[in-house]
């Protein structure tokens, strides 16, 4: 396991605050690559009632990209819509170790659950 210099903690903010963040669980059902992007990629991923696409800068950080494919994750599903690369990203991948330099990791549940089944 790598060792990381852990980061202060960022500013305590109210329950309120924290219950406008929207995290579900998708299921990853397709990877696509982005011309000319050297990290980004676009998820297609089910939440259950739909699907979006949402945009994932984890290019660089497999062997494989399509191993992701058919994995549940958590995403932040109410940020506003983001244009990156040409593309519309729906959401954010919600995932652990990018913010500390490490090789992130999904956030994904320990066991399977319905798409769309919300975080929180």
């Amino acid at each position: 396991m790598e060792n990381i210099k852990v980061a202060p903690l960022k500013p305590t903010v109210s329950f309120k605050e924290f219950g406008k963040i929207d995290i579900r669980v998708g299921t990853i059902e397709e990877v696509i690559s982005i011309k000319n992007a050297d990290k980004l990629v676009k998820l297609r991923v089910n939440f259950g009632d739909h699907q979006r696409n949402v945009l994932a800068g984890i290019k660089t950080e497999r062997m494989q990209l399509s191993e992701v494919i058919g994995l549940q994750a958590l995403f932040v599903v109410n940020l506003e819509p983001r244009e990156m690369m040409g593309e519309v990203s729906e959401g954010m991948l919600f995932d652990i170790g990018y913010a500390d330099d490490m090789t992130p990791v999904l956030a994904v549940p320990e066991r399977p659950v319905p798409n769309g089944a919300r975080a929180g």
